[in-house]
């Protein structure tokens, strides 16, 4: 077989490859294998919990293995790669061709003159059947190359805003975890609490429906009872509802496998004592430097920018600059080895009549950023303004949570002296037992709004809820330096020594 049936060959090879291709379903076994397999990566290569878990380390732990910030970090270094590919633009283009080419026959010419029409030459070749031929050719384009440089710039905008992406998701993180790890705490402290308190009032009900049964009380005020009781199960069941399911947020947070137990760390309750000693003028001022959804915007709009520029050049005539080696098996060549050089003007005059419409594209998305900044920069100094008053409203209700907690404990001790003495009715205890779990509750759930309320104070303003600088080596070194960083320093210290650069 000679090269042209090979040719012949791999063409409808080829063709019939093509019309053989049909949509191929992912089979039942490859999505168990996948989903086996993911069940084992999501929660690998982790450091295992080795106590119970404090506020900080669960924050180190959802900042280390937390799978959302997992895949912004990706992004970001996807961003970075493609920052380097687009650096590569910026050099000429290299290209090595090589070719073989045949024919069944030779080609042969004459040649006819003009003047007389009479034949002047025998037939004659200039050329092999079969030749070989190689290339190695320099080309670099000055228009692309102006283009190529903005992009570049722009590559390295976007790396910049996927970096203010992971920030604001990091923040959005810590809230949660924040948030999630105060309730799962007050669900470790008073779940067989609760749990033992709610036997006994079913215990209570059940008691109080036989009494209504056998009349040994005036109906309605058996059934008055049990509306208290049933109220207030009511109320325990939907707190203990909201408490476990904080322990199940934690857990997904600091990507613990669901079902896995873990216990907390279980501080005691304390005063509140940190207090914002900064002007609101000073917070919308550090808001607005540090805040990523506006240094995200303000990257947009150098992209616009470098974009207007890309117009212009775009409206230039192209340059080709050339320059080459190549040889060429042809016998008859009088040189089979030859340099070229070259330069060549290419100028698309369509692009004049195109620019007006580029131009007012690119006016019109300055506009609609702009906007974005500015409706955005209102919302923020509103949200700081927001974080402020629900800091102090928060420090309010807590101080009011601890005065009914102290004084339903004052309560509910003279009322167990009561039923010592047989002054006081076992269901009155019980009602209020129920009462103090309760406000015991509330007290520890207001003592997170405080918490979580400072926090926001720091999502407002856009600072980072740990060092720059911290060690993301281990979950231990993580958890002590935002330790340190959170209650090491005042509000103002941070705010001035570590804010965002």
């Amino acid at each position: 077989m000679n090269c042209r049936n090979y040719i012949i060959v791999i063409i409808f090879s080829l063709v019939m490859t093509g019309c053989s291709i049909i949509p191929v379903a992912i089979t039942a076994e490859e999505l168990k294998d996948q989903a086996s397999k993911d069940n084992v990566l999501v929660t690998q290569n982790q450091e295992p919990v080795a106590g119970p878990i404090s506020l900080y380390e669960s924050i180190a732990r959802s900042l280390k293995y937390n799978l959302d910030f997992h895949l912004e970090f990706a992004e970001r270094i996807l961003s970075e790669t493609e920052l380097d590919l687009s650096r590569y633009d910026l050099l000429p283009q290299l290209v090595v061709t090589s070719g073989y080419n045949s024919r069944d026959n030779f080609s042969g010419s004459s040649s006819q003159s003009l003047l007389t029409g009479t034949q002047s030459l025998t037939t004659s070749t200039s050329s092999n059947r079969d030749i070989f031929n190689t290339d190695l050719e320099l080309t670099w384009n000055v228009l692309d190359f102006g283009l190529s440089y903005i992009r570049a710039n722009q590559a390295a905008d976007k790396v910049l805003i996927a970096e203010e992406e992971k920030r604001k998701v990091v923040n959005r993180i810590v809230q949660d975890v924040r948030t999630a790890y105060w309730r799962a705490v007050s669900n470790d402290r008073l779940i067989e609490r609760i749990e033992n308190l709610l036997k006994r009032v079913s215990k209570a009900i059940e008691e109080s429906k036989q009494i209504e049964t056998k009349r040994l009380e005036r109906p309605l005020t058996a059934l008055t009872y049990q509306r208290e009781l049933i109220g207030i199960k009511r109320e325990l069941e939907e707190l203990q509802r909201d408490l476990s399911i904080a322990k199940i947020q934690l857990a997904a947070l600091m990507n613990i496998r669901p079902g896995e137990d873990f216990q907390l760390v279980i501080p005691d309750r304390a005063e509140v004592v940190d207090k914002v000693d900064i002007s609101p003028e000073m917070m919308e001022q550090l808001a607005l430097e540090n805040r990523p959804e506006i240094r995200t915007i303000s990257y947009e709009e150098r992209i616009n920018k470098k974009e207007a520029k890309a117009a212009i050049l775009r409206l230039l005539p192209g340059i080709d600059i050339n320059f080459g080696k190549s040889h060429n098996s042809n016998s008859f060549l009088f040189e089979n080895n030859w340099l070229s050089y070259g330069a060549q003007v290419s100028w698309n005059l369509l692009n004049i009549f195109r620019y007006p419409a580029t131009k007012r594209e690119l006016g019109a998305r300055e506009k609609v950023l702009e906007a974005r900044r500015l409706a955005l920069s209102m919302a923020i100094m509103t949200q700081v303004h927001v974080s402020l008053a629900q800091y102090e409203h928060s420090q309010r209700e807590y101080k009011t949570a601890a005065d009914y907690y102290l004084t339903q404990q004052k309560i509910l001790e003279q009322l167990k002296s009561g039923v010592s003495l047989r002054t006081v009715t076992e269901q009155s205890l019980i009602r209020e037992e129920m009462n103090m779990m309760v406000a015991e509750i509330k007290y520890d759930i207001a003592f997170s709004d405080v918490e979580n309320a400072y926090a926001s104070i720091f999502a407002s303003l856009g600072i980072d809820p740990f060092p720059i600088d911290a060690n993301m080596d281990n979950v231990d070194s993580l958890a002590n330096s935002i330790m340190h960083y959170f209650e090491g320093l005042s509000l103002h210290e941070q705010l001035f020594s570590m804010k965002v650069k």
